[in-house]
């Protein structure tokens, strides 16, 4: 198979989507490798080194996409790229479809079978390719919120662990999951006072007994989240329907209880956001003002630590592309029900039920098992 690895276009996208050891086993098992030139310098790894491990370098993305059988990104296609995918292609990446239904009919019309990082389950119901990024989003959402609570970004002034005579920030997660328990445990070592909602009562005792001390657990219903958001100095929110749009939990009302300068970083932004107020921005142009709350609503946190991510990411998806390599999308799909979960769209049409009722469109279950 002839495996394509563009250079990241988005912006402020830093991360590539192979390591070149990744390039040395595909290639050890037969298969081809292209790389655009330049695809892993924001990662720190140099065209050198995929060249040494067997990669074939290629000067634009034109060539990938025109060549290769099956193309790994980090990121979904872009507007530009999407007109390059053709039909009976398969694309390798994040989706998040639900966010963004411009991004579904393009893939549709493409003709091309669109295999998710983010919906790619195990046996056990867990996301192993979506679990690294989230870890990452969420250690990086209190050191974003760090930043951003400080007066010359706009935000309260507060230092989130205080000092001994000032009490330290109050910081809310909604969402009790990889991202938002990340966020916990670096809010706590922070030494922040930390609340975590969540609905699960399961989790919720799994998370009172391995957190500190200063993490609370608290059962998520509306009252729970509105006298929560007036305490607050940062909220965080860590809310995710796999493959689906996330469910909104603060609407714009409910910014009138926090106080002014108070700062929201909404991870769950890639699926749509679970603020109201939520909108998509970049790294360069990070945040936004709304009630006279900080909004911080990058939708590639984990791209701008791009070595980390990278290193992180690659470890997980190679075992994936290599099956995916060996077998070709419809083998793949027949034998490894974590494929099958993973492709959302197959030949123009939704195989993903959560994308198909976010925008009521037609669901074809194919590779349902």
């Amino acid at each position: 198979m002839i495996i394509g690895v563009p250079r990241e276009i988005k912006h402020d996208e830093y991360r590539v989507a192979m390591l070149p050891v990744g390039v040395e086993e595909l290639v050890q098992a037969g298969h081809t490798v292209l790389v655009e030139a330049g695809a892993g310098l924001g990662s720190g790894l140099p065209d050198h080194d995929y060249l040494a491990s067997g990669a074939t370098l290629v000067s634009g993305a034109d060539e990938i996409f025109s060549q290769s059988d099956m193309v790994v990104k980090v990121k979904e296609p872009q507007p530009q790229e999407i007109g390059l995918i053709r039909a009976g292609q398969v694309v390798f990446t994040y989706f998040h479809f639900a966010a963004s239904r411009e991004l579904t009919e393009g893939m549709l019309s493409s003709g091309a079978t669109c295999v998710a990082y983010e919906t790619l389950s195990d046996q056990h119901g867990r996301l192993p390719l979506l679990t690294p990024m989230s870890e990452v989003a969420g250690r990086m959402s209190i050191q974003e919120g760090a930043k951003y609570l400080e007066r010359p970004q706009m935000g309260r002034g507060i230092l989130l662990g205080g000092v001994p005579g000032v009490a330290p920030a109050h910081i809310t997660i909604l969402g009790g999951g990889i991202v938002g328990a990340n966020a916990a445990k670096i809010a706590a070592g922070f030494q922040a006072d930390v609340a975590i909602l969540d609905i699960n009562p399961d989790r919720l005792r799994y998370l009172d007994d391995v957190m500190p001390a200063n993490v609370n657990v608290l059962f998520s219903d509306r009252h729970v989240i509105r006298d929560e958001l007036a305490l607050a100095d940062l909220v965080v929110g860590a809310v995710l329907i796999p493959g689906a749009k996330a469910p909104r939990l603060v609407g714009r009302d409910d910014l009138k209880r926090m106080k002014p300068g108070s700062v929201i970083i909404d991870v769950a932004i890639d699926q749509g956001g679970c603020i109201e107020t939520s909108r998509p921005t970049t790294h360069s142009d990070p945040t936004y003002i709304e009630e006279e709350v900080v909004h911080y609503c990058v939708t590639n946190m984990p791209g701008a630590v791009g070595r980390t991510s990278t290193f992180a990411l690659c470890n997980v998806t190679l075992p994936w592309i290599t099956q995916l390599a060996g077998l070709g999308i419809e083998q793949a799909a027949r034998q490894l029900a974590p494929i099958a979960a993973a492709i959302n769209i197959h030949s123009g049409n939704v195989t993903n039920r959560a994308v198909a009722e976010t925008f009521d469109m037609e669901y074809k279950s194919e590779f349902e098992r």
